[in-house]
């Protein structure tokens, strides 16, 4: 996997094996497990077949930082996603049991703002989608405050959350649809735009992942994700 960053947490869980980090400038990690920070630039291999698992970034407590999971805490994981994966490659993970887990090891994160919350979830909506000043007047703040609202409390930039909803989107559509069409229905230009924000951040093509799994419910206490299995 290229180097990437992506604007949400992502907890990658390898079933047996291990997982391995490697940063600009710091000596490469090895776990069990990983958290992995929004925003943070890396390259992640696993030894083993795994799921990674992406959460938007106002689920998770902001100050958590890079985790290294122990095995307990992968397999804790792992078993609340029920039987996913290579044991069962049709099963639906449980996302809620697997926030809920998540969330008993990490810490809740604090609600966020009413308006930031909204604007989030409708910038992160796959497809063309509303444009900022329509969102702004949404929720009664100008499109510059929002932004810096929104920043401040998310640590994202508006436009980054946009690209990741459209990305997010575009799997979502895959592999039903081939990636010119998931890209089309995700509002991207083309197929090509679709797979250099893919690889920017995922760090991996569109044809490259495994089934998608979208958020269970809109809800701030619910987590948004897409799984590799």
């Amino acid at each position: 996997m290229s180097r990437h960053l992506h604007p949400a947490w992502k907890v990658v869980l390898p079933i047996g094996g291990h997982a391995h980090i490697g940063r600009d400038g710091r000596r490469p990690l090895a776990a069990p497990g990983l958290i992995v920070p929004p925003q943070l630039a890396h390259a992640c291999l696993t030894t083993s077949s795994y799921a990674a698992l992406f959460i938007d970034p106002w689920l998770v407590h902001s100050g958590l930082g890079l985790v290294r999971l122990d095995a307990r805490a992968v397999r804790r994981l792992l078993a609340a996603l029920g039987p996913t994966g290579v044991n069962s490659p049709g099963a639906a993970p449980d996302l809620s049991a697997f926030y809920d887990e998540l969330i008993a090891l990490t810490g809740a994160a604090p609600l966020l703002d009413a308006r930031v919350a909204h604007a989030a979830r409708a910038t992160m909506r796959p497809g063309p989608g509303a444009s900022l000043h329509a969102i702004a007047a949404e929720v009664g703040l100008s499109p510059s405050r929002l932004r810096a609202l929104v920043r401040e409390s998310v640590g994202i930039p508006l436009a980054r959350l946009r690209q990741w909803g459209r990305l997010r989107g575009a799997i979502a559509e895959l592999p039903g649809a081939s990636v010119a069409a998931a890209a089309a229905a995700a509002g991207f230009a083309d197929q090509a735009h679709l797979t250099r924000t893919s690889r920017t951040l995922i760090g991996r093509t569109p044809a490259s992942l495994g089934r998608a799994v979208p958020a269970v419910r809109e809800d701030q206490s619910s987590p948004s994700c897409t799984g590799s299995w």
